[in-house]
């Protein structure tokens, strides 16, 4: 979840007849020299594509650092609320396992999911529940784990107190990934997307981030001269330099040559954050920061947490239950699963915007049913694993398809492989936890602030003309804020006599997402409105793909399953099983979520605008 950029005829990262990814267009490396369609021949690789092994590799790693600042951002924003805020080394397991996890679940989303090259990650839809969760009486950090001279990180005492917040983070998640899985595997999203919206999803992705700007401006206060140059450099790159070529040198054809890079345009987080952090480096090693624990800036230092590179393990496996054995609470699960609605609605117009980029047609019904599903799966194993959180799809990784103009479906796969080999060395993870806590509050102020705009630019598909949904989102919105803040304020006010049923409320009511979305929810369903008037025109196209056999080679199970193996007439019940269509149209594709624009009358138009979080 992640930012939003809009491209008219962007520029290639690389250009030139023999540029990077351009080098092996003449059909070198590739499976099939099948006609392309009108948009799979502006790809260097289509989905069906294999490039050479090295230059998979070289993408995959990619992918992985496109997908990094939302990976160990994740981890980083829980670990006050855990009791781990002055313990790194934990930190650096937990970033390892969300790597590990993430590795796992891309690699079952491409073989047996929607089958679309998108990355699996932790997902910030689960953050705002979880954060709620841990604020109960029950599960704040008690004062002493909040005093760093008062941490012994290796006491048994305060070990415990972390583990038990994050085993019930674990039961609440699995629990609610069933859900998810119920609802993909049923082919129930079908169903339930023809109530939701714009002026549902609007208010719910916006609150995904909102509510959190007491954490970013907490770690930003740190240093705000350090955090102001981060976001300084990360709008630098990002949107001033973006178009500015960088020529670097590349191996192809068997000749050195040079090549045009957008360095700026594919890496502005990575660029920002590793500058900051070695500027870091510099004052702290000329003294500019303060020795001093108490002094301000103090934090600032790259040496605060410079213990835990020789204290973490150079390989270091996870494993399901390594934390110890999930615990479930009932108000837990009803806040992660406001988290699952908002995941499975970006989910679904990720897949869109996925196979549009990569020359892909629509993605049927059953390909939308299994991703979802697979998706579920994906959380239970993140529960299981330990991650404190939950897995989504990753709209700036779909982005980055575009940016690079290479949709090859394998090198999805050797990012998932990158992943794994991450989340087993343990000095990775390690070097991630270091990072000074202003460069990660510069970091959040970017981040959450782009999520909030996502959220609102669904609007454009809704009138905001009409005096209907502008009360629509604006009560929605604002209710989201005020709600919660006066909940947390007036904890004891919630009283009904049953103890379970107060926690539920306390968490859902300090849920700012689930707040907004609900009544954005609500409101647009039984206030009378048109359809047009609503959005629900655009979000609910229906498209429909003539290449059967396309649509059967790209989103059908892998190795012949279903087409020449577990063809048994039972399994045609079945909303996740690909169908065995003999001519004639392909299947329809289910409700469009239009967060790419509309593509009418078999026309694609020349500006897009592509949801990055």
């Amino acid at each position: 979840m992640n930012s939003a950029i809009t491209s008219c005829e962007h520029p290639n990262p690389s250009r030139g007849d023999d540029g990077m990814l351009s080098a092996h267009n003449d059909g070198q490396g590739k499976k099939n020299s099948q006609p392309r369609s009108p948009r799979s021949s502006q790809l260097a690789y289509a989905i069906l594509d294999t490039p050479p092994w090295y230059l998979c590799i070289f993408l995959g790693i990619q992918h992985f650092l496109t997908a990094l600042g939302g990976l160990v951002a994740v981890p980083l924003i829980l670990a006050k609320d855990l009791c781990l805020q002055h313990d790194p080394l934990t930190q650096s397991y937990l970033i390892s396992t969300i790597f590990f996890v993430s590795g796992m679940c891309t690699l079952l989303q491409v073989f047996f999911g929607v089958r679309l090259p998108i990355l699996q990650g932790g997902t910030f839809g689960f953050v705002a529940p979880s954060l709620a969760m841990l604020s109960l009486p029950d599960w704040r950090c008690p004062e002493w784990t909040l005093n760093a001279s008062q941490v012994n990180i290796s006491s048994p005492e305060f070990t415990e107190e972390w583990q038990k917040r994050i085993r019930e983070l674990q039961g609440v998640i699995m629990v609610a990934s069933c859900v998810q899985m119920l609802v993909g595997f049923s082919g129930l999203i079908g169903f339930l997307m023809r109530f939701i919206g714009p002026l549902t999803i609007a208010p719910t992705i916006s609150l995904v981030a909102l509510p959190l700007f007491d954490s970013a401006g907490n770690d930003a206060g740190v240093h705000w001269g350090i955090s102001a140059m981060t976001i300084f450099l990360i709008v630098l790159f990002s949107q001033y330099l973006k178009n500015i070529a960088v020529p670097v040198p590349i191996y192809g054809r068997k000749k050195c040559h040079t090549s045009k890079f957008y360095l700026f345009q594919v890496f502005p987080v990575l660029l920002g954050l590793c500058i900051a952090w070695f500027l870091c480096f510099v004052f702290t090693v000329t003294n500019i920061f303060p020795s001093a624990p108490t002094a301000y800036g103090y934090l600032a230092r790259t040496d605060t947490k410079g213990n835990v590179l020789s204290q973490a393990p150079w390989f270091r496996f996870p494993y399901p239950g390594q934390w110890g054995l999930p615990t479930v609470s009932l108000a837990g699960v009803f806040g992660i699963i406001a988290g699952v609605i908002s995941s499975m609605v970006e989910s679904v117009g990720d897949y869109y915007a996925c196979a549009r980029l990569v020359g892909a047609p629509p993605p049927p019904k059953h390909a939308i049913n299994r991703g979802i599903g697979i998706e579920g799966l994906g959380c239970l194993l993140a529960g299981a694993w330990g991650t404190g959180n939950g897995t989504t799809s990753y709209s700036e990784n779909v982005g980055a398809l575009g940016i690079t103009r290479v949709g090859s479906r394998m090198v999805i796969v050797a990012a998932g492989c990158v992943l794994l080999l991450m989340g087993v060395f343990g000095k990775i993870g390690a070097v991630f936890a270091t990072i000074p806590t202003p460069v990660i509050g510069g970091l959040y102020l970017v981040m959450f602030g782009v999520i909030s705009a996502v959220g609102i630019s669904n609007l454009q598909y809704a009138d905001m003309n009409s005096s209907r949904n502008i009360f629509v989102f604006g009560f929605s919105i604002y209710c989201g804020l005020a709600i919660p803040n006066w909940v947390n304020k007036n904890p004891d006010k919630l009283q009904t006599g049953i103890l379970q049923l107060d926690q539920v409320l306390q968490v859902l009511l300090t849920t700012g997402m689930f707040v907004g979305g609900f009544l954005g929810f609500l409101l647009d369903n039984t206030i009378p409105g048109s359809l047009e008037e609503r959005g629900l025109l655009s979000w609910n196209q229906i498209q429909e793909s003539e290449d059967t056999t396309k649509v059967s080679e790209i989103y059908n199970f892998p190795c012949g399953i279903g087409t020449k193996f577990c063809t048994s007439s039972c399994t045609r019940y079945l909303p996740f099983w690909p169908r065995l269509e003999h001519g004639g149209k392909g299947e329809m594709g289910v409700s469009q979520l239009t967060l790419v624009s509309q593509i009418s009358s078999g026309k694609h138009p020349k500006c897009a605008t592509e949801t990055k979080m």
